[in-house]
């Protein structure tokens, strides 16, 4: 029998009221053996429940626990996902992992595929490591939604270009889950000369017969690295490259719209920005069901930050702000939307001075132009020499998961210390900058 070792209790809880301690292993939930976090959220769901644990002395406890519907038990594992998680044995021919240098730390070469990620934490999977039974427990339990790097829906070019024989098969998936009306998002990651053009009209007219089901799509601009010796030629898009596949998503959107009464098919805000475009309308977005892929990102910081700014612009005569120099370092993507928004800003309050840099990311390429992937190290080398003023301000998404460390390990402290000046982080909302402009020094 699988068991799961608690590693904390919450205070105050129900575990906590019948004695379950850190080291104790949960056995079973009303009979069911718990495989991982979904049968344990599933089982624990109900008013009634009988939960046997095995003490550290080796003593097996049967609790009779009444309780609210869908209160929690006040059980902490180690592993959030009771369960190993399952890696991906793709060799996609625009994995970023392999475009990874060697030395760095060894959960950053972590390949995962694994679908119940995609519900915790939002990841996209490719459906070739789900098994039957991985399927047939997302159905009975009704979870959603799914998200799914599709790539291509021509099965012979997608077993090409996740160099797997059995990922076109792995397509059929999504029949099954359409058919169960499981909420699906897909995303497209877009190879020049591979899966756009004509491919990529198939793709999109092919997943449009998932809608509504599937809500949404983004096509993404694959991400070169600098360290590609011996992976397959990608090169990167033009300016009229972005032309094209904004146009043809354009075309897209209407149908969709006439459709469904959804865009449904989505550009990343690269696209618009390589393109020289304007970003699209708030409208454009449907809710933003893409954030974490990019789509719309910088219109809603710009909206948010706008809503902000409205507000404290009312109390502008109430707030005195000491006079400031503010420096801003962001990715090249997001530097010009950042710098707009600094203009405006000091319209507002023309006390605080706001530069923008831009920092270029030589650690893995000029290519890759998003805030996420910069190293402190490039940080580091790029403001050193530059008058930063009183406060510089970092985006969020360059550290590491409730910590304060960088890609490349340096932490937030030491690049405190090598620039002599005080960092702060903003979080990813419009609200957090205006916030943290007005903050003071």
């Amino acid at each position: 029998m699988k068991e799961h070792i608690v590693y904390k209790v919450q205070a105050d809880s129900i575990a906590e009221e019948l004695e379950v301690t850190p080291g104790d292993a949960l056995l079973s939930v009303n009979g069911h053996e718990i495989e991982d976090v979904f049968d344990y959220r599933y089982y624990t769901n109900e008013e009634y429940l009988t939960v046997v644990i095995r003490k550290e002395n080796g003593e097996e406890w049967e609790l009779e626990i009444e309780k609210e519907y869908e209160e929690d038990l006040g059980f902490e594992f180690a592993n959030g996902l009771m369960d190993d998680y399952k890696s991906c044995h793709n060799k996609c021919i625009f994995c970023f992992i392999d475009q990874m240098p060697e030395g760095m730390r060894d959960t950053l070469y972590f390949k995962d595929d694994d679908s119940r990620l995609s519900f915790l934490q939002g990841n996209y999977v490719t459906l070739t490591n789900m098994k039957d039974h991985d399927l047939e427990r997302i159905l009975e339990y009704k979870l959603g939604p799914i998200n799914i790097s599709v790539q291509t829906t021509n099965p012979k070019l997608r077993c090409r270009m996740l160099n797997n024989r059995f990922a076109g098969d792995a397509l059929k998936k999504m029949d099954i889950l359409y058919e169960a009306g499981i909420p699906m998002n897909g995303q497209i990651v877009l190879c020049k000369g591979v899966n756009d053009g004509e491919e990529l009209k198939r793709s999109i007219e092919d997943l449009m017969k998932y809608a509504p089901v599937m809500e949404s799509v983004s096509v993404v601009p694959v991400g070169l690295s600098r360290f590609r010796e011996g992976l397959y030629p990608l090169e990167p898009f033009t300016r009229d490259d972005a032309g094209e596949v904004l146009e043809l998503i354009h075309h897209y959107q209407k149908l969709c719209m006439e459709q469904s009464g959804l865009h449904f098919v989505h550009a990343s805000d690269e696209w618009y920005l390589l393109a020289e475009q304007k970003l699209p309308s708030e409208e454009n977005y449907d809710g933003y069901p893409q954030l974490e892929n990019g789509v719309g990102m910088l219109r809603l910081l710009r909206e948010e930050f706008r809503e902000a700014m409205e507000l404290e612009g009312v109390k502008k005569g109430h707030d005195i702000l000491h006079s400031e120099k503010i420096t801003i370092a962001t990715g090249m993507l997001a530097a010009p939307v950042l710098q707009e928004l600094a203009l405006e800003f000091q319209a507002v309050f023309p006390e605080k001075e706001i530069q923008v840099i831009p920092v270029r990311n030589y650690f893995f390429g000029e290519q890759i132009t998003v805030s996420g992937l910069l190293t402190g190290q490039d940080i580091m080398e790029q403001l050193k020499e530059r008058e930063l003023g009183n406060r510089l301000l970092l985006p969020c998404n360059l550290l590491r998961s409730k910590e304060e460390v960088f890609l490349d390990d340096m932490t937030l402290s030491q690049l405190e210390s090598a620039l002599q000046v005080r960092i702060d982080i903003v979080k990813s909302s419009g609200q957090d900058l205006v916030s943290c402009l007005k903050r003071e020094s």
